[in-house]
């Protein structure tokens, strides 16, 4: 490319260039770096966000960003390139234009010269990754509401009290919005006078503990809890509106809306019998036998537990003659699979499947299968053809 300057024409004199034919290129005036100007290569199916500006890139300065679309996200990563790249802008963008007696001075009749304004090294892709979820977990369990909200702390500002409201969350956590929101459903998080908050363990288990009174004490059918009586019921006992609220949409289900517009819930079995379970070995672990008695005498009359209700929440372990269960849920392991599969390696060296199993379907890695994940993070073994098989680490 020879270092002159003799045209005023942009990529017009590329954009129409016919196959074999040739054209002839120059330094640009105003060639360098351009730092700030950078490839980008896409998906057709992503073309539309792009164009309609209804993408976002998100992330602290300390963190890789990420580009969001409305309900994915998706790594941006540097690939180079040993090609030539040239970037030519158009004759008609001002930024880069010539100026009008720049132009009045070339020679009409030579022909067009493509000025070329940069050489890129490469391009940046964009590839689909899983919502980074672990850090919205982290911010909310900093400081759960619960009974005793700590009035010393009405001073601080609100990220110093570990309060969060929605633009602040989306400045802060690497995922869409929907994905986002689907985060904070999982966490069974609420906004409370505009902050979004998680609720204390033991906060939940008084009002649920108290919902099951009242349906005694009221003769409440616990398939059919009308949400009004619920409602004003748990606020005479001192719970909040909107915690109230709360407590039947995390343990219950809608069945309908009465004529009167009165909401009619359900409470969800499952979801009941496991916050029980969790309750009891709080504490530690328990021998199986204790531990069954105890969650069959709290179990709400009209409820069946089985303890496969309990799967990605507890672990059962033989020691002797004696099965002891111990509290081990999966939403408290990381997302990302190598954090998540270190951390149950470090819990038991060997997992049978049955057992694996349950703490891993959850995890989500586009464009890599269950399969391709135990590939990559374990070993596995079958002592016999008829065993199950085994996973250790990798």
């Amino acid at each position: 490319m020879e270092p002159a300057y003799s045209d005023c024409k942009g990529a017009e004199a590329v954009l129409n260039l016919q196959p074999s034919a040739s054209v002839t290129i120059s330094y640009h005036p105003l060639f360098g770096s351009h730092d700030d100007i950078m490839l980008l290569e896409l998906d057709e199916k992503l073309l539309p966000d792009i164009l309609n500006q209804r993408v976002v890139v998100r992330g602290q300065p300390d963190e890789d960003a990420v580009l969001c679309t409305q309900s994915k996200t998706y790594a941006i990563k540097f690939v180079g390139t040993s090609n030539s790249v040239f970037l030519i802008p158009p004759s008609d963008q001002s930024e880069f234009s010539y100026s009008t007696i720049d132009c009045d001075q070339k020679d009409q009749n030579q022909l067009a010269v493509a000025s070329v304004i940069k050489v890129a090294p490469g391009s940046m892709e964009l590839v689909e990754v899983a919502p980074k979820l672990d850090k919205l977990k982290y911010l909310l369990f900093k400081n759960p509401y619960s009974s005793e909200e700590d009035i010393e702390m009405e001073d601080l500002e609100d990220i110093e009290r570990g309060l969060y409201k929605w633009d602040d969350l989306v400045e802060r956590i690497q995922a869409s919005d929907d994905e986002l929101r689907s985060g904070l459903q999982a966490l069974s998080a609420l906004e409370i006078d505009g902050y979004w908050r998680v609720v204390d363990e033991k906060y939940m288990d008084m009002m649920l503990r108290m919902l099951l009174h009242n349906s005694v004490l009221n003769d409440w059918s616990l398939d059919a809890l009308d949400q009004d009586k619920v409602v004003e019921v748990l606020q005479s006992d001192g719970f909040p509106f909107k915690l109230a609220e709360h407590c039947l949409c995390a343990f219950g289900q809608k069945v309908n809306e009465s004529v009167d517009r009165s909401c009619v819930w359900k409470l969800d079995e499952r979801k009941v019998c496991v916050h029980i379970a969790k309750q009891i070995l709080r504490g530690g672990k328990r021998k199986m036998e204790s531990f069954i008695e105890e969650w069959q005498q709290k179990i709400p009359e009209g409820m069946q537990e089985s303890f496969n209700m309990l799967e990605g929440e507890v672990l059962t372990e033989r020691l002797g003659v004696d099965t002891w269960v111990q509290a081990f849920s999966v939403s408290s392991l990381p997302s990302t699979p190598a954090e998540r599969f270190s951390i149950l390696f470090k819990e038991r060296q060997k997992w049978e499947w049955k057992d694996l199993q349950p703490y891993i379907r959850d995890l989500t890695v586009p464009g890599l299968s269950s399969e391709g994940l135990l590939l990559k993070y374990t070993r596995r073994t079958q002592p016999k053809a008829d065993a199950e098989p085994v996973f250790s680490a990798r």
